[in-house]
């Protein structure tokens, strides 16, 4: 947005503001918050605080340093009044589970460490943030933010103290992570229609068996490696001999991979199926969805802990749920796998549908990072990080929901000006 656009915009921004920094008390503080969303949103290559003030014509850098670094108002309240104000709006088909990286130099940034960086597509110096976005295929928005503390940070008590990471948090796994989200949200009144996660989290049978233990329906992706048995397999027990320990019932047959599964039905078994409209035209490709038993040790255990918990004994019978696979016209073989948890009516279009709806996490990021700066923050602090961040959050939710309104008259969003290209789904 220009200069011109983001004046015209401010009444709409300052009732926006007054809702969601309702629980920031100082006037002064939520005339700041007023200040960096426009700064955000303005036009401008680098969306550091310093660059921002400059641009600003009300602009003062100390008070946005101050405001951002070392103001004490909570940002889970904000993000928690987003949140609430944009559900009802977006009516989101599934919540998306995914995590972004933030490259940066040096290691005294809050829990930076060399892992893997999806920004740079390598192992390099960053930070990772596991996020939970409402997603429709018309509008999506980020409900909630966990910053991944790496191993190394969580007995590091001197860059634990600079920085200011809460004694009470440690190193835990992504996984676990989103599922802390889920229960946070919940503690909102957010409940998620479905969730979707790229394999990195769907591969994961604890991530999944989280969400079955939550009530929560899933369709993710997973790699081409995880083995499962038919539907229709049957544990069995060989006959017991009388003494000794009676025979525990286990699938006689080896599991398959999905890969050799899907594989094995031929592609002529594969129907072509249209899941939306592209900017190119339909999106579609062929599919294939099979009921499945996922196998594995760590799958078995979870089962038999469950099934022990609930019924007090485990007759081996592992939970059944949806494969679903596609393989393109013009490939040599399936490319892509999620396992559902969906009821079993549920169609092909509808799994399709949603397995392929993470493309709005696509435009979210392009957004949130070509357009709002969401990796410009320079900051080093625990508390920063959050504040820049759920500030991000309310600038895209602003904006959002300004271009669901049927009379705004807005700009368009501002990822459409990015001329970085997006990846297709």
């Amino acid at each position: 947005m220009d200069a011109h656009e983001v004046n015209r915009a401010r009444a709409k921004l300052a009732l926006f503001v007054a809702d969601v920094f309702a629980s920031v008390p100082r006037k002064d503080q939520r005339a700041k918050g007023d200040c960096y969303l426009r700064g955000l949103m303005l036009d401008g290559r680098r969306k550091s605080i310093q660059a921002m003030a400059e641009r600003l014509p009300d602009g003062n850098e100390q008070n946005l340093q101050q405001f951002v670094n070392q103001s004490t108002w909570d940002p889970d309240l904000v993000r928690r009044r987003i949140a609430e104000r944009m559900v009802p709006q977006i009516s989101p088909d599934a919540w998306a589970v995914d995590d972004v990286s933030f490259p940066k130099d040096g290691k005294m940034s809050v829990a930076v460490a060399p892992q893997y960086c999806g920004a740079l597509g390598k192992q390099a110096n960053c930070q990772v943030a596991v996020s939970v976005h409402a997603v429709s295929d018309t509008a999506s928005c980020p409900l909630q933010w966990r910053l991944f503390v790496p191993q190394e940070w969580a007995h590091d008590a001197g860059r634990r103290q600079k920085t200011g990471i809460p004694p009470e948090v440690g190193h835990r796994e992504k996984w676990r992570l989103a599922l802390d989200v889920f229960d946070e949200l919940a503690g909102w009144g957010l409940v998620p229609p479905v969730v979707v996660a790229d394999a990195g989290y769907g591969q994961n049978a604890d991530f999944r068996d989280g969400l079955s233990e939550r009530g929560i329906g899933y369709v993710v992706a997973v790699r081409s490696d995880v083995t499962v048995h038919p539907h229709d397999a049957r544990p069995t027990a060989p006959a017991w001999s009388g003494t000794g320990r009676r025979p525990q019932p286990r699938y006689r047959d080896k599991p398959s991979s999905v890969a050799a599964l899907a594989a094995g039905h031929g592609r002529q078994a594969f129907a072509e199926v249209t899941w939306r409209e592209g900017s190119r035209g339909p999106m579609r490709s062929r599919f294939l969805a099979l009921r499945v038993r996922p196998a594995g040790v760590r799958a078995r255990r979870l089962a038999r802990a469950a099934a022990i918990a609930e019924h007090g004994h485990w007759d081996g019978v592992l939970p059944e749920v949806t494969l679903l696979v596609e393989w393109p016209k013009d490939a040599q073989q399936p490319t892509d796998y999620w396992l559902s948890s969906l009821p079993a009516g549920t169609s092909p279009t509808e799994l399709v549908r949603l397995a392929k709806i993470r493309w709005r996490i696509e435009h979210d990021y392009r957004e949130l990072k070509h357009g709002l700066g969401l990796d410009h923050f320079e900051g080093r602090s625990w508390a920063g990080w959050h504040h820049h961040v759920t500030l991000v959050t309310a600038a895209h939710a602003f904006l959002t929901e300004q271009r669901l309104a049927p009379k705004a008259d807005t700009p368009g969003s501002l990822s459409t000006r990015s001329s970085t290209p997006s990846r297709t789904c």
